[in-house]
């Protein structure tokens, strides 16, 4: 059993906290354990004293491929029409496999775990032609059980040819998966799903093709909707605006989760409430690009389940969920009006958990998987703060947790990586994309 003792304040969701500790047994949190709870488990206590005690935050959308492309010549600031054939060209000429999947997905990982995320979607949406498909998803699995992350690895299409996509997403669920239905291994630690990239790139028959797969084998499905590019594509190409088509389309449903939502209309969002789907607010990728800004307290008010996403190192260039949830705070009454503290860290972590359909994460009530970070907030950043849950995202820009524990096991320990040296994995990566580049100089490229 893990015991987190002394902290100041536990956030348990967005309407509870405590000053109780906090104990987790068998990956559960439990209530006032008594000795007797223990059997044969040890006792391990991690100190928090002067700290906030969180859940393991939920980046509900990321691509991790994109952790080996961050800052580009050519893709900041720039309209997406732009932004995604620049993108394309750098995964062209590095070349996607495994390999390279497997050594940004660590990268992608070890940055959210020691920014506290304990679960990430990833969006992956690059499948080049002949590519081991089964591979890239394995290797992206396989690096966040190294580290002790939960991930939840959602095989996109971008282009793709419709068949092909639903035949990888088959093959990838037998291998990942095999007979499990529903989408999510026995331990919790990994959870499959399908998305294409929107309507701006895939066709009506990639998205039914697709949530055909995800009747069968009780998979959540996701796509990104309504950033300024997919409105004015939509509009081009079919005379009509996205969710009018991903409603015809089928994809306007309680077991869909739409990222960015960035232009939407009143009677938008009341057709979201109504099909009961869930959004995620990326305003670390959107704001900063160009592309938009959600309005999330219209989508809240509506009812709305809202989750908080990063979105990938290509627009974004930091996996640190906790900053763009400030970021989303901050940014709020521009579109809409203020979002408190605990609203928002409620959507960077329940909020995003109901996205995924996983209830059990994203907050710290008995039963609940005993996902955990620790944030010190005795320091001279926090000093001077009233309240030190609203201070977890007003003051200290960049804060990182002390401790993080992922289904009671500790993942990161005094800042630092348990399962990995955290500048290996940069080099590690570095070294990768050095190498391809040389290749590519030798070749004459």
């Amino acid at each position: 059993m893990l015991q987190i003792r002394g902290a100041l304040r536990t956030f348990v969701d967005s309407s509870t906290e405590t000053d109780r500790d906090l104990a987790v047994l068998d990956g559960r949190v439990v209530l006032h354990p008594a000795a007797t709870d223990l059997g044969a488990h040890t006792l391990e206590v991690l100190d928090a004293t002067g700290c906030v005690v969180t859940p393991g935050l939920v980046n509900a959308h990321h691509h991790l491929l994109q952790s080996a492309f961050r800052t580009l010549p050519g893709t900041r600031g720039v309209p997406m029409r732009d932004w995604l054939p620049t993108m394309a060209t750098a995964y062209a000429e590095t070349g996607i496999d495994p390999e390279l999947t497997h050594a940004s997905a660590l990268v992608g990982v070890a940055e959210g775990l020691l920014s506290g995320v304990t679960t990430v979607a990833d969006h992956h949406l690059t499948w080049p032609e002949g590519c081991d498909d089964v591979g890239i998803a394995a290797a992206t699995a396989q690096a966040a059980r190294q580290l002790g992350g939960r991930l939840v690895f959602v095989r996109g299409s971008a282009r793709d040819d419709p068949e092909s996509a639903a035949a990888s997403a088959e093959n990838i669920v037998a291998a990942l998966l095999g007979e499990i239905h529903g989408g999510i291994s026995a331990d919790g630690m990994l959870q499959l799903a399908v998305g294409p990239a929107g309507v701006h790139s895939d066709s009506e028959m990639t998205f039914r093709l697709l949530a055909e797969v995800a009747e069968r084998h009780g998979l959540r499905r996701r796509t990104q909707a309504n950033e300024q590019v997919d409105v004015a594509i939509a509009l081009e190409r079919y005379g009509r605006r996205p969710l009018d088509l991903l409603e015809d389309w089928g994809w306007l449903a309680p077991d869909v989760t739409l990222a960015h939502l960035c232009a939407v209309t009143p009677d938008e969002i009341s057709r979201l409430a109504r099909a009961g789907v869930s959004a995620t607010h990326a305003p670390g990728c959107d704001l900063p690009m160009g592309w938009g800004i959600a309005p999330v307290a219209e989508l809240l008010t509506a009812g709305l389940a809202v989750g908080l996403g990063t979105s990938g190192g290509g627009s974004n260039d930091a996996g640190h969920l906790l900053a763009d949830a400030r970021l989303a705070m901050q940014v709020a009454p521009l579109v809409g009006r203020p979002l408190a503290a605990r609203e928002v860290i409620g959507m960077a972590t329940e909020g995003s958990a109901r996205g995924l359909g996983r209830n059990e994460l994203g907050h710290l009530r008995p039963g609940a998987a005993g996902d955990a970070c620790v944030w010190d907030v005795s320091g001279v950043a926090d000093a001077g703060v009233a309240d030190p849950i609203a201070g977890l995202l007003w003051a200290n820009p960049g804060r990182r947790p002390r401790h993080v524990v992922v289904a009671g096991r500790v993942v990161v320990r005094d800042y630092v990586l348990v399962e990995a040296d955290d500048h290996e994995i940069a080099d590690s990566l570095r070294r990768l994309l050095a190498s391809r580049s040389r290749g590519l100089r030798d070749s004459g490229r």
